[in-house]
């Protein structure tokens, strides 16, 4: 049984292939096209899960997107009678819909084959939910998905058990938390497409002075959900500008001219950061960790449960993830890779699998590297090909059979404060790197961030770095105990640990950490017991395997960011390249 899940005509658009429940491979759209969070079509995820999957066209049973257009019509219809938005508003989102709609003709037109098999639209909020329980390693748990707007429903509580889901309160449009947050991130001048985790790093550095503010934009309401206060908004009665066809995505202005008279003027550009936007970005967060808690609160007084999955793009506030133990009653919680859009492909291709089909579940996500891998053979032909530029940087190539010496001699340079890319294996799904296409350095450094930030990521100073942690040590270094396996929360440091690790420490005392088990990821994993045999500290500084762009797809794309950027060693495989 094969079923192809996408994500398509949004941003993250991705594409995921289940053979007999079990996900094979995944990627999203931006590792091929190399434009950040790519909308559109998935065109090339689609090509690279068929082939990784050794499959035709035609031996698809199912293909499911994750979108539903009818669903939540008699809400559509009731908010247009009783709104009267624009009627340009109203023709976007006709044409949007009507991309969706010919998704035959668009199998046709891009890849030359006749698409006989159904089509299943999955609800939007479903699809999130699909994405986590049905990957998750439990077998009941509540469910709640929160993100801009799928399908006209920005936030979804749901439960699950076994191989059914069964959603039980939505909150609808106009009122999203995700538009919350991107309007506040676009006031503070971050506007591009998916700028949002800029914002929360950057709360770290303020006092949320404006929670007054905040609380009069959201409203918490007694039965659990919450109300934008719709005068600090322009989408929902004003045409919005975006784009969202087979390119980066665009969203134009979303806050009203009434927000910067509470605020102040909206941080232009190029405008220099001050207190004053800090102290906004803190109130924002609170904001938005109050809504969720109050949230999360009524969901477990709903169910019961001690387990939460969640899923949807405001899921990826890795910052309010973190503090779910701590402000709500649950006590496990899952957050897949890809929580969100990108994870609406595996999300659609597993609810059919469970719900439509009525099958058991059979995948637990424990790893995320479902995307491409190359061959040691490739990498060497691809070397030669580039003996000239790396020859004129002064390189020298070392290729090292044993796996137990590369990653000594690599741990070594780590020690010794180099920055290497570090490229091996399949390719990750999901916004974070994890150890096979990640920039690796030593967390023990104050001034790697400064390095890392010169010579490399060319990013805000206010940004944080992340530690990858053997899941054994997780207890010696943090507050609490948890498995982390994709980057998805974030926790306090143990104060008398923060100076041993002062790199992947932020300024609040917390790390976004990945915790790593052998059996998820061996070479990478060894080669963080190499660096703690050389230095004691089960940890190193990970951070993506990118310069201002999409993360490393293929060798090709690493070797480019090894030379355009003062990285010190690259390793593709078992090939090491050293600048001397």
């Amino acid at each position: 049984m094969i079923i192809l899940g996408i994500n398509a005509y949004h941003g993250d658009s991705s594409a995921a292939i289940l053979r007999d429940g079990k996900v094979i491979a995944a990627a999203e759209e931006e590792r091929f096209t190399r434009k950040k969070h790519w909308a559109g079509f998935p065109e090339k995820a689609i090509e690279y899960c068929i082939k990784e999957a050794g499959i035709g066209f035609e031996d698809i049973n199912y293909i499911a997107i994750n979108s539903n257009p009818k669903a939540n019509l008699e809400h559509k219809l009731l908010y247009m009678i009783k709104n009267r938005p624009s009627f340009s508003l109203l023709m976007n989102r006709v044409k949007n819909q009507k991309k969706r709609a010919n998704l035959k003709e668009e199998f046709r037109n891009r890849f030359g084959v006749g698409i006989k098999v159904k089509i299943m639209d999955v609800e939007h909020h479903r699809g999130h939910m699909a994405s986590s329980f049905f990957s998750s390693p439990f077998e009941e748990s509540a469910l709640f998905s929160v993100d801009g707007f799928g399908d006209f429903v920005s936030t979804a509580f749901g439960i699950g058990k076994g191989n059914r889901i069964e959603i039980f309160k939505r909150i609808y449009f106009p009122h999203s938390l995700g538009i919350f947050y991107e309007a506040m991130t676009q006031y503070l001048g971050f506007w591009k497409y998916g700028d949002e985790y800029k914002v929360m790093g950057l709360s770290a550095y303020g006092e949320p002075r404006y929670i007054d503010i905040m609380r009069k934009i959201i409203i918490l309401k007694d039965d659990g959900t919450f109300e934008l206060n719709l005068k600090y908004f322009r989408h929902h009665k004003e045409n919005i500008e975006y784009e969202w066809n087979d390119t980066t995505p665009y969203v134009g202005r979303l806050f009203s001219e009434e927000l910067e008279e509470e605020l102040g003027p909206a941080r232009k550009k190029d405008e220099s950061i001050t207190q004053h936007h800090m102290d906004v970005a803190a109130s924002m967060q609170r904001m938005f960790e109050e809504a969720v808690s109050h949230m999360l609160k009524y969901l477990y007084k709903e169910t019961g449960l001690k387990n939460i999955c969640l899923a949807g793009g405001a899921a990826m506030n890795s910052v309010m993830n973190g503090k779910i133990y701590t402000l709500t009653p649950f006590k496990r919680a899952f957050i897949p890779a890809g929580a969100a859009d990108n994870g609406g492909a595996i999300g659609s291709a597993l609810d059919i699998w469970c719900e439509v089909l009525g099958n058991q579940r059979v995948y637990k996500m424990e790893h995320a590297y479902l995307g491409p891998s190359f061959s040691e053979e490739y990498i060497e032909n691809l070397i030669e090909e580039y003996k000239n530029p790396l020859e004129k940087e002064n390189c020298e190539i070392e290729f090292i059979e044993n796996e137990e010496e590369l990653c000594g001699k690599v741990a070594k340079y780590i020690a010794d404060g180099k920055v290497i890319g570090w490229f091996q294996g399949r390719m990750e799904f999901g916004a974070r790197a994890l150890g096979n296409r990640s920039i690796l350095a030593d967390p023990r450094r104050k001034d790697m961030r400064d390095i890392l930030n010169l010579k490399i990521k060319h990013r805000e100073p206010f940004r944080p770095f992340a530690p990858t942690i053997l899941r054994e040590h997780v207890k010696d270094y943090f507050e609490i105990d948890d498995e982390v396996p994709f980057m998805e929360k974030v926790f306090l440091i143990k104060e008398e640990r923060r100076r041993n690790i002062p790199a992947v420490t932020h300024v609040d005392g917390t790390g976004r950490l990945q915790t790593l088990r052998e059996e998820q990821n061996a070479r990478y994993y060894r080669l963080i017991e190499e660096f703690r045999k050389l230095t004691g500290i089960p940890i190193v500084l990970n951070t993506s395997f990118n310069e201002n762009e999409p993360i490393v797809c293929r060798p090709e794309e690493a070797l480019d960011c090894f030379l355009r950027t003062k990285m010190d060693v690259v390793v593709l495989e078992r090939f090491i390249i050293r600048r001397k």
